[in-house]
């Protein structure tokens, strides 16, 4: 099979679907690989790595589209690149269509075949290829809530950790997942004072196990949420519903009742956000204010460290990739009940139920797809 990889055109978007060591294992399978040039520049592989790798360098992403039926990416196909979809297409990348009516639009009226990374699952009920992602937010989260609570960007001025005599920041999490967990993390370890909040009792007691007396763990009703945030001085959304849009945990309501200068870090905003407040921003324009309170709400926070995103998010999609590739998508999605899960548009139809429902679009079980 013939795999294309463009470049990312999102505003500071430096990954790459495919690093140069993947590419190889592609091309020493007999398959041939095209990627467009320069696509790899951001994680420090320039065109000749990638030729040394097997792969042949395309001028542009039409020359691209035009010529791979399988395309890996890392972000959705924005506009500009929605035009060169086709039916023969098989796109690999996340696409968090829930909370995008009109890429869900372009998808649906292409035909082509668009698998999610966001919702391909595994054995134990997790999400192997939107973990890795998740990790990196998860730890920026608590870095970028940092740097925006200094006066000069902004913030009231706390330091995280604190000092002796001085009570340190006082950290909320929403979700105790692969985000929040990954949060905890790197906000314990800057000293900060730490709360997570999860309607998992089985979630709260692995953290518990995990963090100890570190962490405060509370069981995450409406009353719990509204009081801790509202005292709050960095509040980090890491919640989620797989292919769903983020339920709206907090009211705007609360806040503006949030001291000025505290800092919202929302990394569910590439389903929606967890918050009434939040709307999507960029690595150009990362934040704006509500009622003082300072958002940081960028749709892809991974891009900025590129480097370690982009070799960990291989690291987990080289089997599907294979698998497709190898395969086909009908026989490699009939094969692996996990990997057909990711199928979020194919033919005009949509397989994923909560994009379905997101969008009021009539659902069609991917099994059914599969048979046609």
């Amino acid at each position: 099979m013939l795999v294309g990889v463009p470049k990312e055109i999102k505003v500071h978007e430096y990954r790459v679907g495919l690093t140069p060591p993947n590419v190889r294992e592609l091309t020493s399978r007999g398959h041939q690989v095209l990627v467009e040039s320069r696509a790899g520049e951001g994680i420090g592989a320039n065109d000749f790595q990638y030729e040394l790798a097997g792969a042949q360098i395309a001028r542009s992403a039409a020359e691209v589209y035009d010529n791979a039926q399988l395309i890996v990416k890392v972000k959705e196909p924005l506009k500009g690149e929605r035009k060169y979809l086709r039916p023969s297409h098989i796109l690999f990348t996340y696409f968090h269509l829930a909370a995008d009516d009109e890429q869900t639009r372009d998808l649906v009226e292409s035909g082509s075949t668009c698998i999610a990374y966001e919702t391909v699952t595994s054995k134990d009920g997790k999400l192997p290829l939107l973990a890795p992602m998740s990790e990196v937010a998860g730890r920026m989260s608590a870095q970028v809530g940092a740097h925006y609570l200094e006066k000069k960007n902004g913030g009231s001025g706390v330091l995280l950790g604190g000092v002796p005599g001085l009570a340190p920041a006082k950290v909320v999490i929403l979700g105790g997942g692969v985000v929040g967990t990954h949060a905890i993390h790197i906000a314990i370890g800057m000293g900060a004072d730490v709360w997570v909040l999860d309607r998992n009792p089985d979630v709260l007691r692995r953290l518990w196990k995990q963090y100890g007396r570190s962490l405060n763990t509370v069981f995450a009703t409406q009353d719990a949420v509204d009081s801790l945030v509202v005292d709050a001085d960095l509040v980090i959304g890491g919640v989620l519903l797989a292919g769903a849009k983020a339920p709206k945990l907090v009211s705007e309501e609360v806040v503006r009742r949030m001291r000025p200068g505290s800092v919202i870090v929302d990394v569910a905003i590439d389903q929606g956000g967890c918050l009434e407040t939040s709307k999507p921003t960029t690595h150009d324009a990362p934040t704006y204010t509500v009622g003082g309170v300072i958002h940081y709400c960028v749709t892809n926070m991974p891009g900025a460290v590129p480097k370690t995103s982009a070799f960990s998010l291989n690291n987990a999609t080289l089997p599907y990739i294979l698998a497709l590739a190898e395969k086909g998508w009908k026989a490699a999605l009939s094969d692996d009940s996990h990997l057909r899960n990711g199928l979020n548009v194919h033919a005009g139809k949509i397989a994923c139920l909560p994009v379905a429902q997101a969008h009021g679009h009539k659902y069609v079980d991917p099994a059914t797809l599969l048979t046609a």
